[in-house]
């Protein structure tokens, strides 16, 4: 019986995918969280062989919790669950440790043979993902500037290029306007770029936003 443990921010998604689960006659559903923190306190007392965790908790991003989550349940298979495409985070949940990455607009047939894959030992990654990873692991590509950005960096990086507001970022990422503004200012350090239309065409160039 493989058990799981499944966090996501929206209520409707969370059932949908018990319900999803449930129907799976080796899967077991020990816990559900919609929060980090209630996700931490739920691990502490229930082990798991799979936790599907969604990278927008409102309290903290996901992939900052990755390393958290491995140190509390070193034995589980994190599968990072997400709206965003994969070329957005996927190599990065891989690189903080996650077993497997599905987008929420997979089949559902997807996301049982992930749970499955991963609850084996093994890395589920789809045909897209695999040639990119292959490019990345041989230097096939030179990593881009955004490469260096820290996650949270990043996911600011994106709001920024997809036309937030300061405002608008801090209330999305429970942050203050101050600390968004800090971003900021890092992010055109790292990228080299001077401002927000700047940083809009760069996301466009590496085909980051829509």
């Amino acid at each position: 019986m493989i058990r799981i443990v499944v966090a996501d921010a929206h209520p409707l998604v969370l059932e949908g995918l018990v319900r999803l689960i449930e129907r799976e006659a080796d899967m077991l559903i020990l816990g559900q969280a919609q929060s980090a923190q209630s996700l931490l306190e739920l691990l502490e007392r229930t082990p798991c062989d799979v936790l599907i965790l969604d990278i927008g908790l409102p309290d903290r991003n996901g992939l900052e919790l990755l390393k958290d989550l491995k140190a509390l349940n070193p034995n589980a298979a994190v599968l990072v669950l997400s709206m965003y495409p994969e070329e957005r985070f996927a190599v990065r949940a891989f690189r903080d440790g996650a077993a497997g990455y599905v987008t929420k607009s997979a089949v559902p047939g997807e996301l049982v043979s992930a749970i499955r894959k991963v609850s084996s030992g093994r890395r589920y990654v789809s045909e897209r993902l695999a040639e990119e990873l292959a490019r990345k692991l041989t230097g096939a590509d030179e990593q881009p500037a955004h490469a260096g950005l820290s996650n949270r960096e990043y996911q600011v990086f994106l709001l920024l290029a997809q036309g937030s507001s300061t405002a608008e970022i801090a209330g999305k990422l429970y942050l203050s306007e101050s600390t968004v503004q800090t971003y900021r200012r890092r992010i055109l350090n790292k990228l080299g770029l001077y401002n927000n239309v700047q940083l809009a065409l760069y996301a466009t160039r590496y085909d980051l936003i829509e």
